[in-house]
């Protein structure tokens, strides 16, 4: 039972913090357009991602796999 005096807080807490990191990214406008977000995967970038494609005949950079 006293466990509840730590956890009721806390989660009180945790809710006004959320809420806070929320209305923080809505006002700083992270929500606005989500259809353009949506859409940029479908645009080309014009990036080669082989030899044939590319129009330098090199390799794009690749990072070791461990």
């Amino acid at each position: 039972m006293d466990i509840l005096y730590l956890l009721i807080p806390l989660s009180a807490g945790l809710v006004l913090l959320i809420l806070g990191v929320f209305g923080w990214a809505l006002h700083r406008g992270q929500f606005e357009d989500l259809e353009r977000e949506g859409e940029r995967i479908l645009q080309d970038d014009g990036v080669a991602f082989d030899e044939r494609q590319s129009r330098t005949g090199r390799r794009p950079q690749q990072f070791p796999t461990n």
